[in-house]
């Protein structure tokens, strides 16, 4: 059923550009975290979990494989002491 979606040029240039967010996303949750100093496991703490919790989101968001609620999103924000803003364009 997919493949066959994916056939059409809307579905798949639609698929492309999440894709495309979903890895803009990623590289800012990654400077972000960087840019605090902090690791994984410093996240975890914040965030009141465990370390492979916050590399599988990280992990998820490079995949593609599992999109991560808003709500986790913004509690990693949160543990960088950042906030998420989401606009429609």
């Amino acid at each position: 059923m997919v493949s066959k979606m994916m056939k059409n040029p809307a579905v798949k240039a639609t698929a492309e550009e999440l894709d495309r967010t979903e890895f803009a996303i990623l590289d800012e949750i990654l400077a972000a975290r960087k840019e605090a100093g902090l690791t994984q496991a410093q996240v975890a703490k914040r965030m009141g979990t465990q370390t492979p919790a916050i590399a599988r989101l990280e992990n998820s968001l490079a995949t593609g494989k599992h999109s991560p609620s808003l709500n986790t999103i913004k509690r990693y924000a949160a543990a960088l002491g950042k906030k998420v803003e989401l606009h429609l364009v």
